[in-house]
């Protein structure tokens, strides 16, 4: 076995691996709170591809430049689905079962406004850089990948910040420990729900946008990163922050291992093995926590 090769495609895992663990801070963030499981994460995804898609296409903004108007909309447009749609059906006492259902529901109603706007076609985005690589001790190594994994080392970073240093994020987190409790303390949990799933929102458009210059975009994408969002919260640890970098990581890892390796159309199946196997041997999965 070619060691350099070995380490190249371990880099290149832990990388991509960076970028699904942003995904799944999101949706962990939401079940944390919520306990729910947003089935609409990775069409909130798509939205932010879009959004960077359409504004290089039409403005020649940079993908990266382009973040800064992807997150505050997917935060607004994460607090109007929450506030108007889904916090009305959890306030019912409707079965969890309708809640995560109803999130179904927003994400084909997106994948289909998304089908009318757009058609289906495939697009991308290709910068300058789209292609460019950096060779460190003869290991090549995606310059766009390697800026997106240390993005989202940032934005994670700032989310930790955020929860742990911040009025509002001590809210976030009693909540998330024990709503009645956190009500019996004087906060407003409807408005932290609101907040919390705007924030998730935001997280996963970041990555959406993050994604564009290594991706494509087209309407039914969204179910497949909704899949692997699941299998990182999964893996990690359901509602565990820790354990959604932990199992991110994990997921890029086997990928990049298993295309490299066994193939690369079986790479999506290594990681449906882990998955399958960390729900037998550890169900509370890799890190175990099951709070913020």
């Amino acid at each position: 076995m070619d060691v350099s090769v070995f380490i190249q495609t371990l880099v290149s895992g832990v990388l991509i691996g960076g970028l699904y663990a942003l995904i799944a801070l999101g949706m962990t963030l939401i079940f944390g709170v919520m306990r729910i499981i947003n089935l609409a994460h990775g069409e909130l995804l798509m939205i932010g591809m879009y959004t960077c898609f359409w504004l290089f296409n039409h403005w020649g903004i940079d993908p990266y430049v382009s973040i800064i108007v992807s997150v505050p909309l997917l935060f607004f447009l994460g607090l109007f689905l929450q506030r108007f749609i889904i916090s009305p059906v959890i306030k019912a006492k409707a079965p969890e079962e309708n809640q995560i259902l109803l999130t179904a529901g927003i994400g084909l109603v997106l994948t289909n406004i998304a089908l009318l706007i757009f058609s289906p076609n495939y697009y991308t985005v290709l910068t300058s850089y789209s292609n460019a690589n950096v060779i460190i001790k003869n290991i090549s190594i995606s310059l766009p990948l390697l800026w997106n994994f240390l993005i989202a080392i940032g934005i994670t970073g700032m989310l930790s910040l955020f929860l742990l240093k911040t009025d509002l994020g001590t809210s976030i987190r009693a909540t998330a420990q024990n709503n009645d409790s956190a009500v019996l303390m004087g906060i407003n949990t409807d408005r932290i729900m609101n907040i919390t799933f705007g924030v998730g929102c935001a997280l996963v458009g970041a990555a959406g946008t993050l994604f564009m210059p290594l991706y494509y975009v087209f309407p039914f994408i969204g179910g497949i990163f909704t899949l692997k969002a699941f299998i990182v919260v999964v893996l990690g640890g359901m509602g565990s922050a820790t354990g959604a970098i932990v199992g991110g990581i994990t997921l890029g890892v086997a990928e990049s291992l298993g295309a490299a390796y066994i193939s690369t159309g079986l790479k999506d199946v290594i990681g449906f093995v882990i998955f399958v196997l960390v729900l037998i041997f550890k169900p509370s999965g890799l890190v175990g926590k099951t709070r913020l």
